[in-house]
């Protein structure tokens, strides 16, 4: 065990696939550690789009954490092939007939996970107790070189290193500082459809069990295949900011949200409305946040964050729960990397690389959201994707 950390306590605050992946190699290397999740249990509704995990960041944190042999039996094959549409649901670009099923190791394949199935697989490689289901994080006070952390619902614990895992509205971060992010002027809807091939059997039939992205006058609806016959998508659009309160339609009333895409989505193909016959309620708005690009803190002791709660930012470049997961395969290393003396140095190290790969990640994403949401996104994502095709094509 790397001496700094010998017979210390980490606590880390959200079980997400970042927190989850840094307490598995933590305990790889012997470290005291325990996951405080405020989900009343690891059956809790998991929502949210499938990942798709990229070589350098999701994936070598599960090489590194041993777990690609899971990887491989809870993956879904296909559903990483992409349609492109428009809004009339005519097909631009299909890579289904070109994209083999499993091509691991290649550089443009990016395997599909359901986020249910990954946490459940992350979950059953922690010891027993691991996680502590229904801990929602109060506060936390300094005690002694550590913390004194208070839950809402349990009794308080020590940590002498506290890791925040615990998103966009992280209650750890402003331990750390007061940046806060920025919106980022694009609003998104997202739905979930269950059984969706008796439910929404159009749709489901135009999804092919992987991913649409259909574009039209600004407004986008980005979809993919889900596990157990599910599928989730995001209406996306520009929108002001304070949208969903003063102009948003009651997200809980599936013909109020029908009513609203009919006339906002107007010149889109009847077809899109069965997305609302059997959609899973409420639907849930999410404005699009982004912290930063220049953000910066001074390095503590024993504190630190990772993931959305480090640097939320648009989804439009794919790489969040990469990002996290990178997040927790660098802070492992350098925690456990004898090269730095202290915690600090540690942290401090971790944070420059997190800050660096974050803040290119972020520009990058917000770059393509201001392209997928303007009058030429169809024309820009059939450019980039003929371009990724022709790239991958042998000899090219």
């Amino acid at each position: 065990m790397n001496t700094k950390l010998k017979g210390k306590i980490v606590a880390i605050v959200g079980g997400g696939p970042g927190g989850l992946t840094l307490a598995r190699l933590l305990q790889q290397r012997g470290i005291e550690v325990n996951v405080y999740e405020r989900d009343v249990d690891e059956h809790a509704r998991v929502q949210g789009a499938p990942l798709d995990l990229h070589d350098d960041s999701g994936i070598a944190a599960l090489q590194q954490a041993n777990l690609m042999d899971e990887f491989r039996q809870n993956y879904m094959p296909g559903a990483d092939r992409m349609q492109i549409m428009d809004a009339s649901a005519h097909v631009h670009f299909t890579d289904h007939h070109q994209k083999p099923i499993e091509d691991f190791g290649a550089q443009h394949f990016r395997p599909e996970i359901d986020r249910g199935v990954l946490r459940t697989m992350l979950v059953k490689s922690l010891k027993t107790d691991t996680i502590v289901w229904n801990s929602h994080f109060v506060a936390m006070q300094q005690s002694g070189n550590g913390w004194q952390l208070q839950f809402k619902n349990r009794a308080g614990i020590y940590a002498d290193v506290v890791i925040g895992a615990d998103g966009a509205n992280s209650k750890i971060r402003p331990y750390l500082t007061n940046i806060g992010p920025f919106y980022s002027g694009i609003t998104m809807i997202e739905g979930n459809i269950y059984n969706a091939s008796q439910t929404a059997a159009a749709i489901s039939s135009l999804l092919k069990g992987g991913k649409i992205m259909a574009f039209g006058n600004g407004y986008n609806i980005l979809m993919g295949q889900k596990a157990g016959d599910a599928i989730g998508f995001y209406l996306s659009f520009n929108a002001p900011d304070g949208w969903v309160k003063q102009h948003g339609p009651d997200f809980g009333d599936r013909d109020a949200v029908k009513n609203w895409f009919v006339k906002t989505y107007h010149d889109w193909d009847p077809i899109w409305c069965q997305l609302f016959q059997q959609v899973d309620i409420p639907l849930i708005p999410r404005p699009i946040y982004c912290m930063p690009l220049n953000q910066a803190w001074p390095a503590q002791t024993n504190l630190t964050i990772i993931g959305d709660a480090a640097h939320v930012m648009p989804p439009f470049a794919g790489e969040g729960v990469n990002m996290a997961m990178k997040d927790a395969l660098d802070v492992c290393n350098c925690l456990t990397d004898d090269t730095y003396e202290t915690l600090q140095q540690s942290i401090a190290a971790y944070e420059r690389m997190m800050r660096e790969r974050a803040s290119a990640a972020a520009r990058e994403s917000l770059l393509n959201g201001e392209r997928m949401h303007s009058a030429t996104a169809l024309a820009h994502m059939l450019a980039f994707f003929a371009g990724l095709q022709e790239h991958a094509l042998p000899g090219a």
